[in-house]
């Protein structure tokens, strides 16, 4: 670790008990911080708190008591998911105490250089992605972030010979202040979480946290494809590479319908890419064009496109069953999810759909619903789900109250060469406790076919 002496006897107040909050304090009072924890639930029964208590580590439950802020903190690090309207956070910004999310800790300790990939959605694919072909190249690879560990604990360990991939949330990013990773990805931005953020500006500009702070030596890597995000980037000082789909271009990293291209010159045939979709052809370009930056040879990228399927649940191939091709886009719990999953294919879906019924309209994909033979709906949705199915011009729409039963109707009404698509445009938890749990079901009831 590096910069570790700034925090010795700094008084420093961790909000949230999640595992964020438990590596953050641990981390920050073994360099020499005087830490003190605060969690709205009763600490009765709670392993976490015990753990830091036993450290040594001041822990306070059942609430935020009105005088916390008077023992005046130098910083406070607090939960991503703790928003800015909670009393105790409000407070603080009103008395300006910078307030961080662990984030901002990775980045000021890691001896290893730093590549954060955020935006609306592909983050987990494009860290995959990455991951996989830096280490193909034997570029000492550590995942970190929402589908790793804890970014903080990564940095504490993390050698200057190994790179870390971040996957970075705007709930993460709005937390920083010096954060700079060598690498910054953006891959694109969709209207998400304004619950949180309050605007669709302020939700852009903890996007942007993820390359404000680079200089002229370290790379920006986002999607030219948007006219906002390349605005809202003209005044960074980073090296822009730019990607898009659109078409062969003569800057950054671009595709058409054959090759990708790499500053102009045609680099991998597209032929050669497994995972489907122009939603993953834009993580592709940008977790292809971060490896090329980190220095992997062709043939490393080149392996990992030719094999890649998929993150689970995240348009994750799972069989071919007697000439249709199944897919688990379980993580499709909106309609603008579902609808890069249907405009993937060309050929016939059979598409399972439904779930928590949130009230919001599906007419979002009705344009992409022309190459859908058949829907089998499930959960609360199921009747709407089919009803709209139907005035999209699908003749088949069947109702199923059980995931092993949507796929046994799903498969009954496919074709050779259809594909059977789990892609339910809604959340899970009306039967599940996850889209995870609801996608293992899937993928469970697909195998036993």
């Amino acid at each position: 670790m590096k910069n570790t002496e700034q925090f010795i006897g700094k008084k420093v107040l961790v909000v949230g008990l999640a595992k964020s909050g438990v590596a953050a304090a641990g981390l920050l009072h073994r360099l020499g911080a005087e830490v003190l924890v605060n969690d709205s639930k009763s600490l009765e029964g709670n392993e976490e708190a015990i753990e830091l208590q036993t450290q040594g580590i001041e822990v306070i439950g059942g609430g935020h008591p009105s005088d916390l802020l008077e023992r005046n903190f130098d910083f406070i690090v607090k939960n991503p998911g703790i928003p800015y309207s909670n009393s105790l956070i409000a407070s603080a910004v009103e008395r300006k105490i910078p307030i961080w999310t662990e984030v901002e800790l990775a980045g000021i300790l890691s001896e290893a250089p730093i590549i954060a990939i955020t935006g609306s959605n592909g983050k987990t694919t494009t860290t995959t992605l990455l991951y996989h072909m830096l280490n193909m190249a034997k570029k000492n690879p550590l995942i970190a972030g929402n589908i790793g560990t804890v970014a903080c604990t990564v940095a504490e360990k993390a050698q200057a010979n190994e790179v870390i991939v971040l996957e970075a949330s705007s709930f993460q990013l709005a937390g920083t202040e010096s954060f700079t990773p060598r690498i910054a990805i953006f891959t694109n931005l969709y209207e998400a979480h304004l619950d949180y953020h309050g605007s669709m500006q302020e939700y852009l500009d903890a996007k942007l946290q993820v390359a404000r702070n680079q200089t002229s030596e370290e790379y920006l890597i986002f999607n030219a494809d948007q006219r906002l995000i390349k605005e809202a980037i003209e005044s960074f000082k980073s090296e822009k590479i730019p990607f898009s789909v659109l078409g062969k271009a003569r800057e950054g990293i671009s595709a058409d319908g054959e090759w990708i291209y790499w500053q102009g010159e045609p680099f991998i045939e597209i032929k050669h890419i497994k995972l489907p979709g122009r939603h993953n052809l834009e993580n592709i370009l940008s977790a292809t064009a971060a490896a090329i930056l980190s220095g992997c040879e062709k043939t490393a990228i080149e392996n990992v496109l030719s094999s890649f399927t998929g993150v689970r649940h995240r348009m994750q191939f799972v069989r071919e069953a007697n000439s249709r091709t199944i897919y688990n886009d379980s993580k499709a719990t909106n309609t603008l999810a579902t609808k890069s999953a249907l405009s993937s294919f060309k050929m016939p879906i059979v598409l399972i759909a439904g779930g928590l019924d949130r009230g919001h309209s599906f007419e979002e994909l009705r344009p992409h619903m022309k190459n859908v033979r058949a829907v089998v709906t499930i959960g609360e949705t199921a009747e709407r789900f089919a009803e709209f199915a139907k005035s999209c011009g699908v003749t088949e729409a069947t109702l199923a109250s059980t995931m092993h039963e949507a796929v046994e109707k799903a498969y009954a009404c496919s074709c050779e060469d259809d594909v059977i698509l789990l892609s339910p445009s809604c959340a899970s938890w009306d039967q599940y406790e996850s889209f995870e749990n609801r996608g293992d079901q899937f993928v469970e009831a697909v195998m036993k076919l």
